[in-house]
């Protein structure tokens, strides 16, 4: 029986990937289509009905193409680490509710934040194994900004979870079948959205692929399928950071057909950004992050302490 059991988790797991993988692909399409009409033109047309298959040749040339290998990188750490990437953002996706159950444990929270601040790493080493100037910068860049808005994420986080005093992702839905946390909390709403928009390194806090300086970045020796995997990995985290908005704030309903079309204009949100704002000056994002986004959060988590203090007292 638990053999079946470790079975049926095994495939569920894999059509989750599967289906992340599917959904990461039209993602990239949407964001051409969009910034393509954002900028008064048309995104990907030519390939088969409206461009659609355009990811999956893109994914096809990419893979295909011959990748190159600087002489003074450090090899093993430089083709590991994009595959470690991909793999750390679809790990993350194991925490989600699932209608089957699967491995929806009460924990769920917890391991989000563990595997997320494991994603710095990958960066940090494919920027410092290339062995080059700009990628070095990148990755130092992109290391000091996950970590700075990883503190602000997890306050905000204690919040929420003072909210409903559990770390399962179920809880969330059972809290808000009446009025989403979104009108309650709407500060530390947007301050999320903010932050997770620094979290996945995206525009207008994108410093780690600061094209304007660093030429591309932490990815800047990559190319063909090392570079299609850390492509993956970012947009693979776009997507759950879209789902874990919906869950915390809106509403949190994952049986119901309205999750994913809210979990559709969250990631359309991060496209939106992307398309109308200009990149942050560096110093500036750490100011943000040090000096208005962990005061703001820190007095919000005192606030909603004394809020539960209250209603218990209430009770009791």
């Amino acid at each position: 029986m638990i053999f079946k059991d470790y079975l049926l988790m095994f495939f569920s797991s894999l059509l989750l990937i599967i289906c992340v993988l599917i959904g990461v692909a039209f993602l990239t399409l949407l964001e051409r289509k969009v910034l393509g009409y954002i900028q008064i033109r048309k995104g990907p047309n030519k390939v088969g009905f409206l461009g659609l298959p355009q990811p999956f040749s893109d994914a096809i040339k990419l893979f295909t193409k011959e990748s190159i290998i600087p002489m003074m990188s450090n090899f093993n750490m430089y083709y590991f680490s994009p595959i470690f990437n991909l793999f750390l953002s679809l790990f993350l996706w194991l925490c989600m509710p699932f209608f089957s159950v699967l491995f929806n444990f009460n924990l769920g929270i917890l391991f989000f934040l563990c595997i997320s601040s494991l994603s710095v790493y990958t960066i940090m080493i494919a920027g410092w194994s290339s062995n080059s100037n700009y990628s070095l910068l990148g990755g130092m860049r992109s290391v000091a900004q996950t970590i700075s808005y990883e503190v602000s994420l997890s306050l905000i986080l204690l919040s929420f979870l003072f909210m409903i005093l559990s770390l399962n992702m179920n809880m969330f839905y059972m809290y808000q079948m009446y009025m989403w946390l979104l009108y309650l909390m709407f500060p530390l709403c947007m301050i999320w959205f903010v932050s997770s928009l620094a979290e996945t390194n995206r525009t207008p806090f994108d410093f780690a692929e600061g094209e304007s300086e660093l030429v591309s970045g932490f990815n800047v020796e990559y190319s063909g399928g090392g570079f299609a995997l850390i492509f993956l990995a970012e947009y693979s985290s776009i997507l759950f950071m879209s789902m874990l908005c919906c869950i915390l704030f809106l509403g949190g309903n994952i049986f119901s057909f309205t999750f994913f079309i809210k979990l559709v204009f969250m990631s359309f949100l991060w496209i939106w950004v992307r398309g109308t704002l200009p990149r942050f000056r560096y110093d500036k994002l750490m100011y943000l992050a040090w000096k208005s986004f962990l005061p703001v959060s820190l007095n919000y988590l005192f606030f909603f302490m004394g809020l539960k203090m209250l209603i218990f007292s209430l009770i009791l």
